[in-house]
């Protein structure tokens, strides 16, 4: 396997445990909250987010190399902390928008710190248009969180 690829698949690697992570974590945030807009809202990006994961695992099996298929440990430790501070402070609206928009902030990163790196055109394509519904969602919570704090 030559140098690129391996590059590739590990900065593929770590995109697809991001979406992962975002899967997750808006399913959680579907699980958590009451409103019925906003609970399907969660369970779409989740959705957007596992569709996300299994187009770059597959570019990770074009290129040779096996596919990240789990969640990080941090945004593992992450959940259990928001879990914990729930059961604390009750899971209003507005902390759960909050915990979305810090997950879509630590996706933004990622994606735009693959998008730094040297990719093959169709990688970086794909990345590209991820990174742009990473954006979308990010931008969404953002101004439903704004809203929930101005209520």
């Amino acid at each position: 396997m030559s140098d690129i690829n391996k590059h590739t698949i590990s900065v593929l690697n770590t995109l697809i445990e991001t979406s992962k992570d975002g899967q997750e974590g808006f399913k959680t945030c579907a699980d958590d909250i009451k409103n019925v807009e906003l609970k399907a809202l969660f369970t779409s990006r989740a959705a957007g987010c596992a569709d996300s994961a299994a187009e770059l695992q597959q570019l990770v099996r074009g290129l040779g190399g096996d596919p990240e298929t789990s969640t990080s440990v941090s945004a593992d430790m992450h959940r259990r902390w928001v879990d914990l501070k729930s059961l604390i402070t009750g899971k209003s609206e507005e902390s759960i928008l909050n915990e979305a928009e810090r997950g879509e902030d630590v996706a933004k990163k990622h994606y735009k710190e693959a998008l730094e790196k040297e990719l093959p055109a169709n990688v970086r394509a794909v990345v590209e248009r991820q990174y742009q519904g990473v954006l979308r969602n990010h931008d969404q919570v953002k101004a439903l969180r704004n809203i929930a704090r101005a209520s």
